[in-house]
C-alpha cells in the first residue's frame, strides 16, 4: 500500500508544474516560497536543538502561538520550526514576530523529499497538529528515531471510517505515534481503535485565548462603528456572503444605522464577493482602502490576512461561515471569548463537542435561513459566556505547557 502511495505521488510530482502555476494564478502560493514544498530550503537551520510542529492551515497554526511564546522562554531550544500548507498561515506566523521561531512550507510525502527534509532540518522532536496524518513522514520520523506528538488531535468518523478502508495500512502510521493528546473523546475512541499506543486527554487548545496589543482596531474606525449597529460574518465561503447580504436587507428595515461586516474566508474571492453584493443593491467598503466614513456603507469587507480577532471585540454577534457550505464550521472560540453570541449553520462536525457546550450556556444558535439570521442577531455582548471559556482556555493552557515541557526535557535528555 505504501509503495502505491508513492506512486501516486511520484505521478502528483510530475504534473506539479502546471499545478503551481494555477495555485500562483489564484494567489495561493508564495511565488518566492512554492520550492520549499520541493525541499529547497529559504532558510539556514544553524546549531542546537529544534522543536518541530507542523499544522495544515491558519486555525491550527493559531492553536499554538500561546504555546510557542512559551517555548521561546525555553532557554534548552534554541530553534522552533513550523511548517504549515497555506500561504495565509504563514502571513499570520510572520505578524507575530518570533526571535527562535523558523517558518517553511512542508514538504510533498514523496520519501525524497521527507528524507531530504529531515536529514537538514533534523528535529529533536516532531509535533502533529490536529488531523495532519502523513504516511510518508511518520515512516521515515520512526526510522530516524524522532519521537512523534500528535497534539489537539482530532478525528470525525468520517475520517476514520476511511482510514478504516485500508486497516492494516492505516494501523501500520498511527502506530508510530509516540503520544497523543486528542482534542476530544470521539477522538480517543478512534485513537485506539486505529492502535495509538499512548493517549492522553487534555483538552482543545482552540479554548486558549491568544491575546496580543495590537490585536485592536485603529481609533478613527473603532469610532466609526460604534456610531453604528453591527454584526460580523466570519470565515465565509461561497454562496455565504450572499446569505449574510440577504441577512443585512432583513435587518436593515428595523435598524438603518446599520453596517454587516463580512470577513472570507479566502480573501482572493473578494472582487467576486464585491461584484456579487452591488448586484443586490447594497454598497460596500473595503477594509484595505481605508475609507474614511461608513456613513454610505452596508457591507464592510476586511480582505486582509489576520484582522479577524479585531472585529470580534466589538462584535455583538458573530455567524461563523463554513456552515451553510458543507465545509464544517468554523472555530467559535475566539468570538465568543470576547462576548460574541455565535451563530451558524447545520455543517459543524468540525466543531460538534465545541458547540455542544455553547448550545448548554446559551451562547450560540443554529439558523437555516436569512430570515431566521435576522431575527435572532443581538447588538449586545455577553461578557459572562466569554470570561467562563477564558477560564477553560487557561486551565487546558497551563497543562499543555506543563506536558511538553516534561516530553521535551526527556527528549533532550536522550540526545
Amino acid at each position: 500500500m505504501f509503495f502505491l502511495y508513492q506512486i501516486i505521488l511520484t505521478i502528483i510530482i510530475l504534473i506539479s508544474p502546471l499545478i503551481i502555476i494555477i495555485r500562483l494564478f489564484k494567489n495561493k502560493e508564495d511565488k518566492k516560497r512554492f520550492l520549499e514544498k520541493f525541499c529547497f530550503f529559504s532558510k539556514k537551520r544553524g546549531t542546537g536543538k529544534i522543536i518541530w510542529f507542523h499544522g495544515s492551515s491558519v486555525g491550527e497554526i493559531l492553536s499554538i502561538i500561546p504555546l510557542i511564546q512559551n517555548l521561546e522562554k525555553n532557554k534548552s531550544i534554541n530553534k522552533i520550526l513550523i511548517t504549515s500548507s497555506t500561504l495565509s498561515s504563514s502571513k499570520i506566523i510572520k505578524s507575530f514576530k518570533f526571535k527562535k521561531v523558523i517558518h517553511q512550507f512542508y514538504p510533498i510525502d514523496h520519501i525524497i523529499f521527507v528524507n531530504r527534509f529531515l536529514n537538514y532540518w533534523k528535529p529533536s522532536v516532531a509535533i502533529f497538529l490536529e488531523s495532519e496524518i502523513w504516511p510518508g513522514m511518520f515512516k521515515e520520523i520512526e526510522k530516524k528515531k524522532i519521537s512523534l506528538i500528535l497534539l489537539n488531535a482530532r478525528i470525525t468518523k468520517k475520517t476514520f471510517d476511511r482510514w478504516s478502508k485500508i486497516n492494516s495500512f492505516s494501523q501500520s502510521i498511527f502506530n508510530k505515534v509516540s503520544m497523543a493528546y486528542p482534542q476530544n473523546f470521539e477522538t480517543i475512541f478512534f485513537l485506539k481503535k486505529l492502535k495509538v499506543k499512548n493517549i492522553n486527554f487534555i483538552g482543545n487548545l482552540k479554548y486558549i485565548e491568544n491575546e496580543e496589543k495590537k490585536d485592536t482596531l485603529n481609533i478613527k474606525l473603532k469610532k466609526q462603528f460604534t456610531k453604528k449597529k453591527i454584526w460580523v460574518a466570519s470565515s465565509t465561503h461561497h454562496e455565504e456572503e450572499i446569505f449574510c447580504a440577504k441577512t443585512h436587507i432583513q435587518l436593515k428595515k428595523e435598524n438603518k444605522n446599520l453596517v454587516t461586516i463580512i470577513i472570507p474566508r479566502h480573501i482572493h474571492r473578494v472582487n467576486e464577493i464585491i461584484n456579487k453584493i452591488k448586484q443586490m443593491n447594497l454598497k460596500v467598503s473595503i477594509h484595505s482602502l481605508k475609507p474614511r466614513n461608513l456613513n454610505n456603507t452596508d457591507i464592510y469587507i476586511v480582505d486582509t490576512f489576520g484582522e479577524t480577532k479585531k472585529f470580534f471585540k466589538i462584535a455583538p454577534s458573530v455567524f461563523l461561515g463554513g456552515s451553510i457550505a458543507t465545509k464544517g464550521g468554523q472555530n467559535p472560540l475566539e468570538a465568543v471569548r470576547y462576548g460574541s453570541k455565535i451563530f451558524h449553520g447545520p455543517n459543524i462536525d468540525n466543531f460538534k463537542d465545541v458547540y455542544k457546550l455553547l448550545d448548554s450556556l446559551k451562547a450560540s444558535k443554529k439558523v437555516k435561513s436569512p430570515l431566521e439570521l435576522a431575527s435572532l442577531i443581538s447588538f449586545k455582548k455577553d461578557i459572562k459566556t466569554g470570561k467562563k471559556i477564558k477560564k477553560i482556555g487557561d486551565i487546558i493552557l497551563k497543562k499543555t505547557i506543563k506536558e511538553l515541557n516534561t516530553l521535551i526535557n526527556n527528549e533532550f535528555k536522550k540526545t
